[in-house]
């Protein structure tokens, strides 16, 4: 059985209470054998470590603060983060970025907040997960202020150009996490991964949400990241297997999972 990583998958949300030991058992089935959790905001944190403890070897977690949380207690998040970061075993610091889709109310912030975890990572010598929504130059020019950090780590659901690809792999050692978009119809994404070299993907499924066809609609869970690299597979002509085995490397050289 090909052995796959979700490097990126919400298991803690309350969509999966009412039948989480069948998501997990479904996953594993289909060679599920890892899953990287990411970080919000202070609120989620105990239910992702309760997660997490519940399935050891199986779920990693992260600290981080999420654009979307940068609202009013902003300081208060940060904070939380810059504390807690250093002293349990994180794999990563994420999920962190800018997102300007939803609001631009806190961006002054958003982008602070963003470059201080980039500085967290960096001395903590992990690697760092991106979100990037209608954010592509900011979260570039904050990369470009911060490159003298030697950054590692993973734009999460890109949807960029081949260009902006080109122009992240110059900011830090940067992979990119392909997940349900891909397999959409007529998704512009599937030209991109077409020339994106397969050492520079990770798969991830982000659910519960981004569920990959042909479940598309429903909520998205981890067993359905085959889907995704069935669909990159066929894209670049390859084996499903090759696809499984080099993308759970990549997450290997990553991610440090102990």
């Amino acid at each position: 059985m090909k052995e796959l990583i979700d490097t990126h998958i919400h298991l803690y949300d309350n969509k999966f209470d009412p039948d989480f030991a069948q998501v997990i058992d479904r996953a594993k089935k289909v060679g599920i054998y890892k899953v990287i959790l990411p970080g919000i905001e202070s609120t989620y944190h105990e239910k992702m470590v309760e997660t997490a403890n519940k399935l050891k070897g199986f779920a990693y977690t992260c600290a981080g603060l999420h654009p979307t949380s940068v609202k009013e207690n902003w300081k208060e998040e940060l904070d939380f983060v810059l504390k807690e970061a250093p002293y349990n075993s994180y794999i990563a610091i994420g999920e962190i970025g800018i997102d300007t889709y939803w609001s631009k109310e806190f961006l002054k912030e958003q982008v602070i907040v963003f470059e201080e975890q980039l500085k967290v990572a960096s001395k903590l010598g992990l690697p760092v997960i991106i979100h990037s929504r209608d954010a592509t130059s900011i979260i570039l020019n904050s990369l470009k202020r911060s490159k003298h950090l030697n950054l590692k780590g993973v734009f999460h659901a890109y949807s960029g150009s081949y260009e902006t690809y080109r122009e992240i792999l110059k900011l830090g050692n940067f992979m990119v996490g392909i997940g349900g978009v891909v397999t959409f119809k007529n998704s512009k994404l599937q030209e991109v991964v077409e020339k994106i070299d397969l050492n520079d993907i990770l798969l991830e499924t982000d659910a519960p949400w981004l569920t990959p066809a042909p479940h598309r609609g429903k909520r998205n869970e981890p067993a359905y990241l085959q889907f995704i690299a069935a669909k990159i597979a066929q894209i670049k002509n390859i084996s499903q297997e090759e696809v499984a085995s080099t993308t759970t490397e990549n997450a290997k050289k990553l991610f440090t999972f102990v």
